[in-house]
């Protein structure tokens, strides 16, 4: 992650890391089945979760399909 982002986007990038790291465990997944089930590397949900990664829309829209859920699950807790 780079130092010269500023604080509130390395915050935004952990909160929606949580999230998805949050989601997976409650499907009881893996981070090597999310990647196969988002067509993604499992070294990419690894940052995503750590949030060392700037999840772009494709792949937001992919990890809500593999998780089941709507996208805005993916930024909200509710």
């Amino acid at each position: 992650m780079s130092n010269d982002l500023p604080d509130w986007v390395r915050q935004q990038r952990r909160e929606l890391g949580r999230r998805v790291r949050e989601l997976r465990r409650q499907r009881e997944l893996t981070q090597e089945q999310l990647a196969e089930r988002a067509g993604v590397d499992s070294k990419t949900i690894s940052r995503a979760e750590n949030g060392h990664f700037n999840i772009g829309v494709d792949l937001i829209g992919a990890l809500a399909r593999a998780l089941g859920v709507p996208t805005w699950r993916l930024f909200r807790d509710d």
